[in-house]
């Protein structure tokens, strides 16, 4: 049996090596398949990758100049943001320089007012002052004539001889008043 088994394994054909027909039956698909693929399928794919590369190119394109129209936006943007920025210090600058002008206005026209306010009271002051002279003298001049009634012990009805003791009176008064002082300064 041993022998047996030599002889047919010598006349066995090795498995893993296929016959010669299988070889043939299996290159004919394979090559039309591979036909197949070479002529339809492989073109099809390679249409469809351009188509795909050609799109992401133009994303890109669009997408670079989509960038460089932003960049140029905010250059634009921050241009106008800095001459908005000088013009604000420009428009502050010249109201300051205008509030200082109408401060300087209001503070004249403020001195003048009050020039005019102590002027009129001065005016005012000088005739109550006036005023009151005037009734001082007719007042004093009513008890100087009372008093020197008494004492010279006449009467002075008389308007014009009482009129001149009374301004001669006064006229006393005041040179006395103004010898006092010059006496105190």
């Amino acid at each position: 049996m041993l022998a047996e088994l030599i002889v047919a394994a010598d006349e066995a054909p090795n498995p893993l090596i296929p016959a010669w027909y299988d070889i043939v039956y299996s290159l004919v698909p394979f090559i039309l398949v591979l036909l197949l693929f070479w002529r339809v399928v492989l073109p099809r794919m390679q249409r469809v990758l351009d188509e795909r590369a050609a799109l992401i190119e133009g994303g890109i394109e669009k997408a670079e100049s989509a960038q460089a129209e932003a960049k140029a936006a905010l250059e634009e943007y921050n241009k106008l943001l800095a001459e908005g920025r000088a013009e604000a210090a420009k428009i502050r600058e010249q109201a300051r320089a205008e509030g200082g002008v109408i401060l300087a206005e209001l503070k004249e026209q403020a001195q003048a007012e009050a020039a005019r306010i102590t002027a009129t009271a001065q005016q005012q002051i000088e005739a109550e002052r006036q005023a009151a002279l005037v009734s001082l003298r007719a007042e004093v001049g009513s008890l100087a004539l009372d008093l020197a009634s008494g004492v010279i012990g006449e009467s002075l009805s008389d308007d014009k001889r009482a009129t001149s003791l009374v301004d001669r009176f006064l006229a006393d008064l005041e040179n006395d008043s103004a010898r006092s002082t010059k006496a105190v300064k």
